[in-house]
């Protein structure tokens, strides 16, 4: 690889969609960095994981993958056999374990209210899937944000299913073991208690952490300077890091 700037390719979590990115990739562009916001199926982990893997697969050059919420899990375990990955951005995401699923961390400690919020809906394939209902979006979401917005936010949701939040991480070489890491969150997350966002970054050997006050779960909405930075972090590492190896 040489010491062209990666590209970003950036992975939305459940109850989102890919313009949730619209303000981070705003920021990104202003500084001629190409980003790519994946449309995450949020059916298993396992396909979820394949398809991104997929999306690395088709850049040509370096990539940072960034991962909200419970796409933390799926950049774990796409980026686990992913040569092209060079830094990992966990936005108020996961960071699993082997054998931990995304239910099993944001139960790890308490503080989390989604549980009350959530509708579930039969899906044909088997089980169920979940939506956050619409009333109650805002302030379990993105209190943080105006409500004119997470009215929209509401409406273009993208459902998980059950089984996607159950299945643990299978594989036995998380990516976060040997690919650095940056983790951005928000203080007043009420989906993933503060505690396990902590315990993440820690877990990972953080290269940078940064903890916004009063951020909600959707940080990329409401803070897309902070979450940008925090990229552009894992960016200019991987060039410095490449230009030493260069020279």
């Amino acid at each position: 690889m040489t010491n062209q700037k990666p590209t970003i390719v950036l992975v939305h979590g459940a109850f989102a969609e890919s313009a949730s990115w619209n303000g981070v990739i705003a920021r990104l562009h202003e500084h001629g960095v190409h980003a790519i916001a994946v449309a995450n199926p949020l059916r298993s982990l396992a396909s979820d994981a394949a398809y991104v893997r997929d999306v690395i697969a088709s850049v040509d050059g370096p990539v940072v993958l960034v991962g909200h919420s419970y796409a933390g899990m799926i950049i774990t375990q796409a980026a686990a056999d992913s040569s092209n990955v060079v830094g990992l951005v966990y936005v108020n995401a996961f960071v699993p374990e082997t054998g931990q699923s995304a239910f099993d961390l944001s139960t790890s400690a308490p503080g989390s209210t989604l549980g009350d919020t959530l509708a579930a809906y039969p899906v044909a394939t088997g089980g169920n899937e979940f939506v956050i209902r619409p009333e109650l979006f805002h302030d379990q979401f993105a209190a943080d944000v105006p409500e004119d917005v997470t009215d929209i936010m509401a409406a273009t949701q993208r459902p998980v299913t059950q089984a996607a939040l159950s299945e643990a991480l299978a594989t036995d070489r998380p990516a976060w073991k040997h690919i650095p890491s940056w983790h951005v969150f928000g203080d007043q997350d009420r989906n993933i208690p503060v505690a396990v966002l902590r315990a993440g970054a820690a877990r990972a050997s953080s290269r940078g952490t940064t903890e916004i006050a009063g951020a909600s779960h959707a940080t990329s909405v409401s803070n897309p300077e902070a979450v940008a930075a925090t990229i552009a972090e894992a960016g200019k590492a991987y060039v410095a890091s490449s230009a030493q190896t260069a020279a």
